[in-house]
């Protein structure tokens, strides 16, 4: 039986689990320079409507080290662009091949290629959601912390597509998150409130970024303006302005905190210089995990 990731409540906790212990071995494997070639023969499709340099290359890597092929596919070259409907389109590419990742605006689109795909599904960021960067976030937090258990994770920033991501992994993995955001630009109610539901881990909002680093372990920011919002920008940058994760405000969590960003970095705006290039940034592994996690999450959903 096939396996979507559309979002991170598709995943149990030994699903995490699973994926983390293999990236791990992957990402070992890479550096003594031991290659694998478990996806021989297989080939991912990458359908992408938003522009993107680590996802598309991590993804592209990953079936590369793993023996596979990738086909990147614009969204305005398919035929979806001249309204062929989505379920011939994923019915068709599932003869075609293994694996689908798709980057869009829609959820719904997404849902709609994986309700009629026979082949796995992988969001690659929607509006709503971005599942591997965050299964990649948490790789690295493990790397640095040596776990995501009893840990406090402070977002600082837009309630965005990435933020819902780690509000469904509290819900799946118990974590202590705490979101700062300002008033207006709260995630989505709904997906905090289903992530509540499941009566796992702790979900606290707050329009107060000092409060949400104070004795953080983990602190976490993203630009303030998304693709899509970019009419919005020059507001936003006023309306964020207190919400810059800088040096005053890490001195604020635990001495040994790691700053996150899951680039690309507006540097003076969202994040200082001096954050981004100091001691407590990790975000260039960071980047680098994207590559191990999606060989991981390929391997699982395709070998």
């Amino acid at each position: 039986m096939k396996k979507d990731i559309l979002t991170l409540l598709d995943l149990s906790k030994e699903d995490f689990e699973i994926f983390f212990k293999r990236a791990f071995e992957l990402k070992k494997n890479h550096n003594k320079r031991i290659s694998g070639k478990l996806l021989a023969g297989k080939t991912l499709g990458l359908i992408f409507d938003k522009p993107s340099t680590r996802t598309r290359l991590s993804f592209e890597a990953a079936m590369v080290q793993l023996g596979g092929t990738s086909i990147f596919i614009s969204a305005k070259d398919t035929q979806i662009a001249r309204n062929e409907p989505v379920m011939d389109t994923a019915r068709v590419l599932s003869r075609y091949l293994d694996c689908l990742a798709i980057r869009t605006f829609s959820q719904d689109l997404l849902n709609e290629f994986a309700e009629y795909a026979a082949i796995p599904v992988i969001n690659a960021l929607t509006d709503l959601y971005h599942p591997c960067q965050v299964l990649s976030d948490l790789l690295t937090v493990i790397e640095h912390k040596g776990t995501y258990k009893d840990l406090k994770i402070a977002w600082v920033g837009d309630g965005n597509n990435v933020a819902h991501s780690w509000i469904n992994a509290t819900a799946v993995l118990g974590l202590n998150l705490t979101l700062a955001c300002p008033e207006g630009y709260y995630p989505d109610s709904r997906i905090v409130e289903k992530a509540l539901e499941r009566k796992c881990g702790k979900i606290m909002i707050t329009s107060d970024p000092v409060e949400a680093a104070k004795d953080a372990d983990v602190i976490y920011t993203d630009v303030w303006a998304s693709m899509g919002q970019e009419s919005e920008q020059t507001e936003r940058k006023q309306v964020f302005k207190p919400f810059q994760v800088d040096k005053e405000l890490v001195n604020k969590a635990s001495k040994d905190v790691i700053v996150m960003h899951c680039l690309p970095a507006h540097r003076g705006e969202e994040i200082s210089e001096e954050v981004l290039e100091g001691p407590n940034s990790v975000v260039w592994d960071q980047s680098e995990n994207k590559l191990h996690m999606h060989k991981a999450v390929l391997e699982v959903l395709m070998a």
